[in-house]
């Protein structure tokens, strides 16, 4: 009896077979695993989510990263400073004091000048570059700017590449986008050059230009992206609550989201999300405890220039009382008010006779 072996090119196959269900098998088990290990990341607010606000708002817990302010690169390599003005952390490492990486976001589109840039962050200490195609101001998209270049994705794609090959390789780069300037018909081209030049990650905006702001956001257009590439992508736009979060993960498939404007409305929904993402049932803090934090912030980070002193509180206010019944109340007491001594006043005011009157009625 002659005993035959297996046919090489038949043996070949069987071995392409397990590498390739092995390879698919890893991927489902990153999928769970990323799903499992969820992380919030606090959105780039322009003028908004500054130094202080970073530093506040992961010290309240949940974020796993920040991004900076926009910094626009047009003609110029920029000094240090700027960087250094744009992200304080860089003397802390790239980390708030709570521990929590900070990236540096650039804007523009030029490739070679936000490549060099971007080098000059990494040389600092940034721990990431992060690239903005999302931006709708439109003073920022006639400078060729944000969200204005989701018309041309080989123009993002180029952008991407330059950066990602003129940066360290350790250090991530990564891209935000929204759906596409006046609808999603370029959204698949444009994830897909930028995850073929080399980006470690995606945050989508679930909304295009033309949307700007208002809702509803679009989570499933995220979900036939997401299903086309195998870098992270991370949802964003109208995430107020936990079942926000909720809502937005199971439509878009992504297991990352990033606040914006709901982290301001509500400063522990990281932390929040988080307990929900565990099982836990999510404590949020009282007005009143937020209201120490608001009168913090006044007095250590708003008051730069006596010309806009408590413009920043106000601005927060804003966001604020769509949690708050008692920011609308502050708000109306402090929103004609123009010095510090008067400020005061009148959120010890606000605790001595609109809490009271809250709490007694």
């Amino acid at each position: 009896m002659v005993k035959r072996g297996i046919a090489p090119h038949l043996l070949r196959n069987r071995v392409d077979t397990i590498i390739i269900c092995h390879l698919e098998l890893k991927r489902e088990i990153s999928k769970v695993e990323s799903r499992v290990k969820m992380r919030i990341i606090l959105a780039p607010m322009q003028g908004v989510v500054d130094h202080p606000m970073r530093e506040m708002l992961t010290r309240l817990g949940g974020y796993d990263r920040c991004v900076t302010e926009f910094i626009r690169v047009t003609q110029t390599h920029l000094p240090e400073k700027v960087f250094f003005r744009y992200c304080p952390e860089l003397k802390q490492g790239g980390k708030t004091l709570a521990g929590t990486p900070v990236y540096i976001q650039f804007l523009g589109g030029n490739p070679r000048l936000l490549a060099d840039n971007a080098v000059i962050a990494t040389q600092l200490g940034a721990a990431g570059i992060d690239l903005n195609f999302g931006c709708p101001a439109k003073v920022v998209n006639r400078h060729d700017g944000g969200s204005v270049l989701l018309k041309e994705p080989t123009r993002v794609a180029a952008i991407v590449r330059a950066v990602r090959e003129a940066v360290d390789p350790a250090v991530p780069v990564t891209a935000k986008i929204r759906l596409g300037f006046q609808d999603a018909s370029l959204l698949l081209d444009i994830a897909g050059g930028v995850e073929a030049a080399g980006a470690s990650e995606l945050c989508i905006h679930a909304r295009t230009r033309e949307d700007g702001y208002k809702p509803p956001a679009y989570w499933q257009h995220i979900n036939v992206v997401r299903q086309q590439l195998t870098i992270p992508v991370v949802v964003n736009g109208e995430i107020w609550t936990p079942q926000d979060a909720m809502q937005a993960q199971l439509e878009s498939g992504c297991a990352d989201v990033m606040l914006g404007r709901g982290a301001l409305a509500c400063p522990d929904l990281a932390r929040a999300i988080k307990q929900q993402h565990q099982g836990q049932r999510p404590q949020f803090m009282s007005w009143l405890t937020v209201l120490e934090e608001l009168a913090d912030f006044f007095e250590t980070s708003d008051q730069p220039d006596p010309k806009y002193i408590g413009n920043r509180t106000k601005q927060w206010l804003s966001y604020l009382k769509n949690q708050y019944a008692g920011a609308e109340l502050l708000f109306e007491r402090i929103k004609r008010l123009r010095t510090v001594p008067d400020i005061l006043d009148a959120m010890e005011q606000h605790r001595r006779h609109d809490l009271n009157n809250e709490l007694s009625g």
